[in-house]
């Protein structure tokens, strides 16, 4: 694409929208040309409140713009799939929220339909994006902490409407699906392998999805990294990483929301921790930056569909783990 600036259209008036569509309004070389609603009353008045443009009453409408070169799809997981298969094969480009499918096999067919199509295709993990997050990577595989252990990592609140979409299995709900990807995707990032076997204990909600859930996985490392997401608990989002030589923290992990933040460092010798301060970043920002440096220069993210895929098949083993009561492989 020779053209310098990326035109955006927005499928469906999702809250998440409200998070990404000012980091699509102040990155550059992207323009947030329009958005659809399935309800055209909606669509407008959340159009008219962020700034975009142009208003549609059906997402097909997307489809069919030529004024639009990529598409953020914050649907119900269930959606994205087809979707996202939709939109590529459009010649549009894709950045989808996660997590990107209901399973691996979905995430295959997506990454074949852009790959057939010429076209960019992304999972939006924001958090990756942050510089803290690249600085506890550069820590953990500098050694720093010595060789990786022992992982924990919460993402929990507290869901209080009973109708909303992540209290429904047929559209992708869940707590694991919602938050618990986080942990599952940071405990993966910072091995930089994949768990070979998990376990997973689970309340299930009067709707069928799990509203909480303890898990572990074990890496063939010896690394154990444990994860806990729930609905149903006050807001706590952390990690913590621990090794031979000591162990950092970090608070506010996934959403640090447009404040500063720290990784707090402590030797295994009872020495005074050492902080990072890492100052304000919008992750959502740097995410859509990276993505629309992928599309204008034809390069591949970062982050590509295949690691969508992986942290998919942990998620399908974890689910199997929590119905079974046995540990389950990942395959």
């Amino acid at each position: 694409m020779e053209r310098a600036s990326v035109r955006w259209g927005i499928v469906s008036t999702a809250n998440i929208g409200r998070a990404v569509i000012p980091a699509l309004h102040a990155a550059s070389h992207a323009e947030v040309v329009a958005v659809a609603s399935r309800d055209g009353e909606r669509a407008r008045a959340f159009a008219d409140e962020l700034s975009i443009p142009t208003a549609y009453s059906a997402y097909e409408a997307l489809l069919e713009a030529d004024n639009i070169d990529a598409v953020y799809i914050p649907l119900p997981n269930s959606l994205h799939r087809d979707w996202a298969i939709r939109f590529a094969e459009a010649g549009k480009h894709v950045l989808c929220e996660k997590p990107l499918a209901l399973d691996a096999a979905e995430c295959a067919e997506m990454s074949a339909a852009a790959a057939a199509n010429g076209v960019c295709l992304m999972e939006a993990f924001m958090y990756r994006f942050h510089p803290r997050t690249e600085k506890v990577i550069d820590l953990v595989r500098n050694g720093v902490i010595g060789p990786l252990q022992s992982l924990t990592a919460s993402f929990t609140f507290p869901l209080s409407r009973a109708g909303d979409i992540r209290n429904q299995p047929e559209l992708g709900g869940g707590a694991l699906m919602d938050v618990g990807c986080y942990c599952v995707n940071v405990a993966r990032t910072l091995a930089n392998a994949e768990p070979i076997e998990v376990q997973a204990t689970a309340n299930w909600s009067n709707t069928g999805v799990d509203d909480q859930m303890a898990g572990t996985l074990r890496f063939d490392s010896g690394l154990l990294a444990q994860l806990e997401c729930a609905l149903t608990l006050p807001r706590r989002q952390h990690y913590e990483a621990a090794g031979r030589d000591g162990y950092l923290q970090v608070a506010s992990a996934f959403r640090p929301d447009g404040d500063d933040t720290d990784i707090v460092v402590y030797d295994s010798e009872g020495n005074e921790p050492e902080v990072h301060r890492i100052a304000n970043n919008d992750e959502y920002r740097l995410m859509v930056e990276h993505f629309t440096h992928c599309v204008v220069t034809g390069t591949d993210p970062r982050y590509p569909v295949a690691e969508a895929a992986a942290n998919m098949r942990v998620i399908e083993a974890l689910y199997r783990a929590a119905r079974s009561g046995k540990s389950e492989r990942v395959s």
